[in-house]
């Protein structure tokens, strides 16, 4: 690896889940690793002290363009100022995306310039996730089964950014990427010589970017090492999910530490919020037998500041009575709450958010639970708070972490944040229960 007060690894999360997944991926990589909720001040970075990965938390995936530009603009600047050789873009590993709404080609567009090597990689597929990605093409898991991304039961029909094209080059080439080639898996037995060749070739006249298949472990190292050798030269601009970080921590040799899972129960009553509507995360409601559930009325949440006072006073008074709390906007059976599926997903993640706010200004915990990345992104950022770190993996892409801020009655919070299709159906007890 390279000299050690070196950051080596700045990264944006375009969602607070993913952002902490790959905060697990380069902790567990032994990468000195710190999350900031937003864009971190002198002395904050001061606080955080020597890093090899930085990362920020942002919401970009439910911003429209224009949006983006006004939150990416700064955070490329800064990155550019870190000197980090390579900055990532983290995608949610379905890349799940449109033109209108977290744009990768509008997110590329704006933080490009600040990176200046003429290669844009995009890492497809991250297969402890089960994402695989084969010929430009993505596939990922739907209930034991391997299924094509515009084909998966719940990603072609998400709410928001439906996936209807599984070749990401013609996926991204819809949000302004005209030019997006790839690097298929085949091509990775051939050689580092042969590697280079190609990639070479490639970036004579460079496309928009260029997309690394990824199907299985084996072929994270030979990506990062193209990767990371591309970045000596010039600062690199990397799109996709944790894989960036996984890629790169194999071809450093840098294995995850095999430090056995252990996590204590819950000290005091936990409250888990789920604005998500996917199907995993109603199992995992419907599993979740020591809380007490209560309903949310999705579509009464964002428009009805009384109805939100009442359920936030509510939620705060069975806290209070020792009682775990499961508050989530769909029942046990799946069912949405009345109009629910005509609720704008960020009207709901950020009234989940306020609602989230008002809870603890009342009643302090000490672990916490947010399902959704839309709702853990704008819950989170009504928080009080500027920094998480990494405790413990709950599951893959579940990572337990605590909450760094100003304000006493926030520092040390132990918070997870998982996206709707992350987790067994059993992780809001385990959250509760711990791991032995």
């Amino acid at each position: 690896m390279e000299p050690a007060n070196v950051l080596k690894i700045a990264f944006y999360g375009d969602d607070f889940t993913g952002a902490t997944d790959t905060l697990a991926t380069a902790a567990q990589a032994g990468l000195r690793s710190l999350l900031f909720l937003g864009l971190p001040t002198p002395a904050q970075l001061a606080r955080a002290g020597p890093l090899d990965c930085l990362g920020i938390a942002g919401a970009a995936r439910s911003m429209t363009p224009e949006e983006m530009q006004a939150e990416l603009e700064p955070v490329g600047r800064l990155f550019a100022q870190l000197d980090a050789p390579v900055m990532h873009y983290k995608t949610c590993s379905t890349f799940d995306s449109a033109s209108h709404v977290g744009s990768i080609g509008a997110a590329i567009g704006i933080l490009q310039p600040h990176a200046g090597n003429p290669l844009v990689a995009i890492v497809g597929g991250q297969p402890n996730l089960r994402r695989f990605c084969v010929f430009g093409n993505l596939f990922a898991a739907a209930d034991g089964d391997i299924c094509r991304i515009d084909r998966h039961p719940t990603m072609r029909q998400h709410p928001v950014t439906p996936m209807h094209e599984a070749d990401l080059r013609l996926h991204l080439a819809r949000q302004g990427l005209a030019d997006v080639r790839s690097i298929n898996y085949p091509d990775y037995e051939r050689g580092d010589d042969a590697l280079d060749l190609q990639l070479d070739a490639l970036l004579r006249e460079p496309p928009d970017a260029v997309v690394f298949d990824i199907a299985e472990a084996t072929h994270l190292a030979p990506v990062g090492r193209l990767i990371w050798q591309q970045a000596q030269r010039q600062r690199l601009l990397a799109a996709g999910p944790s894989s960036v970080v996984q890629a790169l921590a194999a071809h450093w040799k840098n294995a995850a530490l095999q430090h056995e899972i252990t996590i204590a129960p819950a000290k005091g009553p936990v409250l888990v919020l789920a604005g998500s509507m996917s199907p995993m995360t109603t199992r995992q409601v419907a599993a979740a037998t020591s809380y007490e559930h209560l309903l949310l009325d999705a579509a009464r949440l964002p428009q009805d500041a009384s109805y939100r006072d009442q359920m936030a006073r509510q939620i705060a008074a069975q806290l209070g009575q020792g009682a775990h709390v499961l508050a989530c906007t769909t029942s046990v059976d799946g069912a949405q709450t009345q109009q629910g599926d005509r609720v704008g997903g960020r009207a709901l993640a950020q009234a989940c958010g306020s609602l989230l706010a008002q809870v603890l200004d009342t009643t302090p915990l000490r672990r916490l639970g947010i399902a959704g990345g839309d709702t853990s992104s704008h819950a989170v950022q009504a928080l009080d708070a500027w920094g998480l770190s990494y405790q413990a993996q709950l599951a893959p892409g579940v990572a337990l972490c605590q909450l760094h801020s100003d304000n006493a009655s926030l520092d040390g919070l132990e918070i997870m944040l998982k996206g709707g299709q992350m987790g067994s159906d059993n992780l809001f007890e385990k959250l509760l229960q711990g791991i032995a």
